[in-house]
């Protein structure tokens, strides 16, 4: 048999070639400091003796810093990433964090119990981006207690965000439908706790678990009502963000006898499964029900549906500079929107009105 394998560190390759263990850790990690004559002997050595350079772990360990950027879902990170505008910020966050040597770590949004406050304490990251209202999380606020830079995408009075005016987006569909003529809304939104049961009636004076302060569900559906009080506007829950789960809670909608004649979905993927369900029963997007969405993710434009587009990917990238840039100059950015008028709005239908 032949001797047994042992391991290469960097103390074996500084031994080998007779210089310190901080020489060879500068081949590596601070090249400029060796001549190349040099730097060329030590990586030849460590690849004929099978060295792999210095350990990540460690290094984090000696720095401090492990050059990680999480970026916090609110629901399975599995679902999640279903959700084509989670997709399209996610590009824009790997990118900005790609650009700044590091890279991004999906994380799943803890309960407020001990085993989920210790799961997010003990993730390896520097900074953390979250997609929607956690500003208030206490994992988040220990978090930021570490140290760890804490990037929203909700705006906020302090901290660091990028997003843009959700209640000024709201404003934006509900002047669009008022003049339409329409006074029966129906709002699709996440309720990922189920915690709200299946509809209510929205108003503003009332605080309900589906819609809670701080966040955009609640910003866009108050933006919504301001441009038309006098409409019923209720909010059916859809368990997540998911083009079936919009189908499922339109369906919820559209099969009662006074049916609304107009369906806002807080997101374009939960407009998709509103349009499933409204060809499902005969309805024509437009004529017999108008249908919006927000975001304006390509396939909506091909199947013409009324949203509020944002930009999805600038959103993401400017997000992973202020998480691995801490000297980027702005920290508080609010992005532009627009409404994009399609053919899935029109008149209220007169027999509904």
């Amino acid at each position: 048999m032949g001797k047994p394998l042992t391991q290469v560190t960097m103390k074996t390759l500084a031994e080998q070639l007779g210089v310190s263990a901080t020489t060879v850790s500068n081949a590596y990690n601070k090249p400029d400091r060796l001549s190349e004559e040099l730097r060329e002997q030590i990586l030849a050595k460590a690849k004929e003796l099978g060295y792999c350079g210095p350990s990540a772990a460690g290094r984090a360990l000696r720095s401090g810093k492990s050059g990680i950027c999480g970026f916090l879902f609110g629901e399975r990170v599995s679902r999640a990433v279903a959700d084509p505008y989670a997709v399209v910020f996610l590009s824009g966050l790997s990118e900005a964090v790609e650009e700044h040597g590091g890279s991004v770590l999906l994380v799943r949004a803890p309960g407020e119990d001990e085993a989920g406050m210790q799961s997010l304490q003990r993730a390896p990251i520097d900074a953390l981006v979250f997609s929607s209202g956690f500003v208030n999380h206490p994992a988040v606020e220990l978090l930021r207690q570490r140290g760890v830079r804490i990037v929203g995408s909700q705006r906020a009075a302090d901290g660091d965000w990028v997003a843009i005016n959700d209640t000024k987006a709201g404003r934006l569909v509900g002047k669009h439908l008022h003049r339409l003529g329409h006074r029966d809304i129906v709002v699709i939104s996440p309720d990922y706790q189920h915690a709200g049961g299946p509809e209510f009636e929205y108003s503003p004076d009332h605080q309900h678990p589906m819609l809670r302060p701080g966040t955009y569900e609640r910003d866009r559906v108050h933006g919504l009502w301001e441009k038309m009080p006098d409409a019923r506007i209720r909010v059916v829950s859809a368990s997540h963000y998911s083009r079936e789960s919009g189908r499922k809670a339109a369906a919820y909608a559209l099969d009662v006898q006074d049916r609304p004649t107009a369906v806002v979905a807080l997101s374009d993927v939960l407009a998709l499964g509103v349009w499933d369900a409204a060809r499902d029963r005969g309805l024509a997007p437009g004529r017999d029900l108008s249908i919006v969405g927000f975001d304006d993710i390509p396939d909506v434009g091909f199947l013409g549906i009324t949203t509020v587009r944002q930009p999805i990917g600038e959103k993401g990238r400017l997000a992973g500079r202020l998480a691995m840039d801490p000297d980027y100059p702005e920290r508080q950015i609010t992005l532009p929107i627009e409404l994009v008028v399609r053919s899935s709005t029109g008149p209220a239908p007169r027999m509904n009105k």
